[in-house]
Order: structure tokens, then sequence, then C-alpha cells
């Protein structure tokens, strides 16, 4: 059974943002993804069996919903101009989503390990890490 990501997470730390960026727009990147991104979002989690809410808080409010193993078409116009085809599924303790479209590799994946979530965001050969930890 896949552990429940529900809660409210605080932002910790991240790395390698400047390259992600650039992998997924070698030309310019929509400047409110920059900021949502640079803003420090805090995380908010909402499993219940196989629906998942994924929020992102801060400034720029990015809500995504989704049905575990169900691919659905993910709207990406405010970050960088695209549509997309996502699915999310679980891989052993791993929440992890395939997002098929323009950029190649293009990604995520969260996990718990204690009271810390993890989350991995990977497009062409970049991986952003961001880390937060859980206050409720």
């Amino acid at each position: 059974m896949p552990p429940n990501l529900t809660g409210y997470y605080c932002f910790v730390s991240q790395k390698n943002l400047e390259d992600y960026l650039r992998a997924l727009s070698p030309v310019d990147i929509n400047m409110a993804l920059r900021k949502m991104l640079l803003l420090e979002p805090d995380k908010e989690t909402d499993h219940r069996g196989n629906d998942e809410t994924v929020k992102t808080l801060s400034t720029f409010r990015n809500v995504l919903e989704f049905e575990v193993g169900v691919q659905f078409e993910e709207d990406l116009r405010i970050t960088d101009g695209r549509k997309c085809q996502t699915i999310v599924t679980w891989e052993e303790e791993q929440l992890v989503c395939v997002e098929k479209g323009e950029v190649p590799n293009r990604g995520w994946r969260h996990w718990l390990e204690g009271e810390t979530l993890y989350l991995e965001m990977t497009a062409r050969d970049a991986v952003h890490k961001q880390v937060f930890r859980k206050v409720k």
C-alpha cells in the first residue's frame, strides 16, 4: 500500500533550478514559472484512495487534481505554453508523474522520508530537486 502524502509542507531548499528552467525552454522560460519557483512555495497534498490533489502555494497558486493511474491532458500554458498527456502512478513508495509532450523526459516524483517531502522534477537531462518539511 502506498504511503499517505496528505499534509501541509513548508519549503526548505532547492537545487539545480536554472538548469531545469533551461531544459524546459532553451530560448526563455515564462516569467510566471520563474517567479513561482523562486518564491519558495509550500505544498499541500490530499490523498484519498486513488484521488490526489497537489497544491503549490505561493503568490501563484497551482492546483493539480488527478486519479492515480488514469491519463489526462494537463494544461501547462501558465508555465511554458504547452499541453501534454500526463499520467501519475505509484512506483513502490514514490508518486511518479510522466508528462508526454514536446519536452522529452519531463515529469516529477514525490516521496516521503519521515516528515520530509521530496520533489524531483525532470526535463530533458536536467533534474531539479526541492525539499519540504511537514508542518501539519
